[in-house]
Parts: structure tokens; sequence; C-alpha cells
């Protein structure tokens, strides 16, 4: 038998509170509701898709403009567990954002196996920096960057917030401020978990890739969120982020998710009405939580 690995789970255990896509059987819907949307949005609203940051062919992004040089972006980063999933399933999340005067970019970036954890935390640096250098010419405000991400994209968001913005030879606060929806902070268990035959993270990884161990003393402003029905690792997870992030004398805060699942926590981003998309949008136009 197995002993206990992290948080008095054995390794079935922890593979349950890891495997989202089995205890959501539903998630298989959402990926069709994610992509058939986000079809439609991109035939529907002004875009310009495919925008090399990079030379690999993953190294691109989606840019939906808001009209005027002075509208605040949303670069969101796409979840799936560093290995699926692509910037065009999250189209659907750019109409309610320029709707309220707030251009929107959904980030590609190479995908496990191909890609390990810590070519995507720099991917996605070079992803921001080319947005920030680009922005007269996309139209948005260079100064109103807010970085957002699903998953284990909202773990590469919080990557992106912990970052020293100066080893790109770019302002450190370069960042407005930061959105986490369903995130994971510390790595520890998802190498103890099942995604390690995949993912193949080593000592320098874990250490190097999670942010609860990298708060900085001048981060942006962050919001996290997670939906109540998710699993206790990832609620766990968040709280001690916030925690620590509140403990440094930054500013964060919690969203609640009542009634929000994994796959349906990201959908309130994308819904004008809700309290997390307001929050995004606020921090996105004033550089504060409201």
């Amino acid at each position: 038998m197995g002993g206990t690995l992290w948080r008095g789970y054995d390794k079935a255990a922890l593979d349950r509170q890891i495997n989202l896509r089995a205890r959501t059987p539903e998630h298989v819907e959402f990926f069709a509701h994610w992509a058939d949307d986000s079809r439609r949005v991109r035939a529907q609203l002004d875009c310009r898709l495919d925008l090399p940051y990079g030379e690999q062919p993953l190294q691109t992004l989606d840019y939906f403009p808001a009209g005027g040089g002075e509208a605040p972006l949303v670069a969101f980063i796409h979840g799936g567990y560093w290995q699926s999933l692509d910037k065009g399933d999250f189209s659907y999340l750019a109409p309610a954002f320029v709707e309220a005067g707030v251009a929107f970019a959904s980030i590609n970036y190479t995908l496990a196996p191909a890609g390990r954890i810590p070519q995507m935390v720099e991917e996605i640096e070079r992803a921001v920096a080319w947005l920030y250098e680009n922005a007269e010419e996309l139209g948005f405000d260079r100064e109103g960057i807010v970085v957002a991400g699903h998953s284990a994209g909202g773990h590469l968001a919080a990557m992106a917030a912990v970052a020293d913005w100066s080893r790109h030879d770019l302002p450190r606060d370069l960042l407005r401020g930061a959105c986490a929806v369903s995130g994971l902070y510390q790595l520890q268990p998802i190498r103890l978990s099942y995604q390690q035959e995949v993912l193949q993270l080593d000592d320098a990884a874990v250490a190097a890739g999670s942010p609860q161990a990298l708060i900085p003393e001048d981060g942006p402003p962050i919001l996290l969120a997670v939906g109540d029905e998710e699993p206790e690792e990832f609620r766990d997870q968040q709280a001690e982020f916030l925690a620590a992030w509140q403990a440094r004398g930054l500013s964060g805060a919690a969203v609640p998710l009542p009634g929000r699942h994994h796959f349906s926590a990201i959908d309130a981003l994308g819904e004008k009405d809700h309290a997390l998309h307001r929050s995004v949008c606020y921090l996105a136009q004033n550089g504060a939580i409201s």
C-alpha cells in the first residue's frame, strides 16, 4: 500500500483531486460549447488571428480590439493541464470585454510533452512583452494590461504576476493586474500525481514554477476565483496563495463562484453581469480591486 503523499492524500486520493475530467463527466459538453461559441464570435467580431509573438508554431495569439487606443487589455491564457486545448477555444470570452471597452487577447503556448512548464512560463512572458511592445499598433493602452488564465492558464497567469519583467528590459510594474481562475500555485502535488508521466517535473521545475514560493515585494493587484464545487486541493491552494499574497502587503481578493465546478467556473469571466467579469474589467480600467 502507498503512503501519504500530500495533505494526507495517498496516490489514489491525490489523483482523484487532480483528475478533473473524471470527476466532471460533463466536461465534454463544455469543450463543445467553448469551441462552438468561439467559432461564432470569431465570425462576428473584429479580430486579428494567429499573430506570432515568436518563431515556434504555437507561439501565437488572437487579438480582439475594443476601439480607440485607450482601451486596457485582458490577455488570457487557456488551461488544459499544460497539454491540451487552444487559444481559439476561448474566443467566446471576448464579447463581454469588448462591449465593456476592454480589448482581449487569447494566447497559445507550446504544450506538453513537446514543451515543459519552464518553457511555457517563458513563452507567456514573451507573449505579454510582445503585446506591450506592439500596443500602439494593435490599438490598446500598454499601461493597462491584465493577465488572466484558467486552470493551467491560471497557474501561468500567477507566474506572470510574480515575474521580474526587468529581465526583459521592461518596467517591473508592467502588469496593471492579474486574475487566476481555478489556478494551481504549488506544483508538487502535480508532480506526485498521474500527470507527472507527461509533465516530467523535476525539483528545479517545481521550485521555479510554484508561484506560492515566489511572491515578490511589488506584485500587481490579483483576483482569484475557484468554484465551490471544485476539488479541495484547488480551493486549498487558492486560499493559501491569497493569504501569502496579502501577507506580503500586496492587494488581492477572491471572487466567490457558488455552484460552479472546474469547467463552469471560467464561463463567469465572460458573463457581463457576473461579479468576476465586472471585477476584472474594473481592475483593467483602474488598476485596483473593486
